[in-house]
């Protein structure tokens, strides 16, 4: 049986949410940003509008106003936008159980098996969540159907905002093979990169690009991303609501000024390594390697990463590596805007308690002491706040920031 899926993404779904709070802004341009005077002015949705000005997410609030000096900016509510993707969620759920989130503002939908419950017309289905979702919510959603999840999701992107592009074994070639590769799901910067290198600019270079070469050249990867183009996706929808465990566990920070010394660095990646430790306990996962992401103040970036002898999930060995990774790749006299640690290759706790014990020089009994004090510190912050403990080696002002509110209450 043909599958049908179905990809739905919320238009402009931060700004779409604030709008509903101020109707009056509709017609001009909107956006939602981050906090400018703490330097974390950067642009994280638009409407209609301001897209028109050329106002891009992720640039930062004085490109965006060079280009639109009228841009209305809004704070985000990000408690308000959990809310509404899971009651979306769980309207998606009234048409089948197989609804898997894709992000905040994105799922796909598998509708193969209920599809005759509802007419039987897969374009008349993606209208009408379009229209529920105008109805009950007031936003907006663009829908792509196609019969695999990649090609789904390039269909809701074909045509925004509100809008349903359905992509058939048919007319695949035709609507997808034009597209610039970096349309594709899963190519990134580096790998658009390297396919511009041997002329692989659209779906279509890449579809007709050799497969075994191309696994020569990004491994696995590569062929992958060859049947991606191809059509030959067969990756599953999961259920609603089954727990994926996350690929890798990250924390990044801007900092309210720009770190200067390798005493400064070291105490940003150690605050950042700290949450990172805390995520990884919180889904009972540990990481066999670290990754580093250093921004200067003009904005360039430089990514460092490296496996790990042992996996863990204890903040001050992420902090480690990843200050080891730092001094390998940054001149500690150059200023630091941004850090981002990431602990990378996840695996379950219990498999990493096999693999400590292998070791038998008692370096296993010495981590399970450290991770016990560790969790003890979770369980003090769940209760009385994010900053009611601390490291003392974070940025004063980072430290300041997290300090808990009178009272000692928690902090959201």
């Amino acid at each position: 049986m043909e599958r049908i899926i179905f990809h739905c993404d919320l238009n402009s779904f931060y700004a779409s949410v604030e709008l509903l709070v101020h109707p009056e802004l509709r017609h001009l341009p909107v956006a939602v940003c981050g906090d400018p005077e703490s330097r974390h002015g950067i642009i994280l949705a638009k409407n209609e509008p301001a897209k028109k000005f050329g106002v891009q997410t992720a640039e930062t609030i004085w490109q965006a106003r060079r280009k639109c000096p009228d841009l209305v900016l809004l704070p985000a509510h990000h408690k308000t936008y959990r809310e509404f993707s899971k009651k979306v969620n769980r309207m998606y759920q009234d048409y089948t159980d197989l609804v898997e989130p894709f992000g905040i503002d994105e799922s796909w939908l598998d509708v193969s098996g209920t599809l005759h419950l509802f007419g039987g017309d897969a374009r008349a289905l993606a209208d009408e969540l379009r229209s529920r979702t105008r109805q009950e919510f007031g936003l907006t959603i663009s829908v792509g159907v196609s019969f695999n999840k990649v090609f789904a999701k390039l269909g809701s992107d074909y045509k925004k905002p509100d809008a349903t592009t359905c992509i058939t074994r048919e007319n695949f070639r035709e609507l997808v093979w034009p597209l610039p590769v970096t349309d594709l799901l899963y190519v990134g910067r580096a790998a658009g990169e390297t396919l511009k290198k041997f002329g692989i600019t659209t779906i279509g270079d890449l579809a007709r690009f050799d497969r075994e070469t191309l696994f020569r050249l990004l491994g696995k990867h590569g062929s992958q991303l060859h049947d991606y183009a191809c059509g030959l996706d067969r990756s599953p929808v999961a259920p609603a609501g089954q727990y994926t465990p996350p690929k890798s566990v990250g924390s990044g920070n801007t900092f309210a000024r720009n770190l200067l010394g390798r005493e400064e660095i070291q105490g940003g990646i150690v605050q950042l390594a700290d949450q990172v430790g805390a995520r990884l306990r919180r889904h009972h996962m540990k990481c066999t390697g670290v990754a580093l992401q250093i921004r200067d103040p003009d904005f360039r970036d430089i990514s460092r990463q490296k496996r790990l002898e042992a996996p863990t999930c204890l903040g001050r060995e992420i902090a480690r590596e990843a200050m080891a990774l730092a001094d390998g790749c940054w001149n500690m006299k150059n200023p630091v805007r941004a850090l981002t640690v990431t602990a990378i290759s996840l695996i379950p706790e219990e498999a990493a308690a096999v693999q400590q014990d292998l070791f038998g020089d008692g370096s296993a009994e010495k981590r399970e002491r450290l991770e016990k004090l560790a969790h003890a510190m979770d369980a003090i912050r769940d209760k009385y706040g994010k900053g009611a403990i601390g490291l003392a080696s974070s940025p004063k002002e980072t430290r300041e920031r997290h300090a808990p509110p009178p009272g000692g209450g928690r902090e959201e």
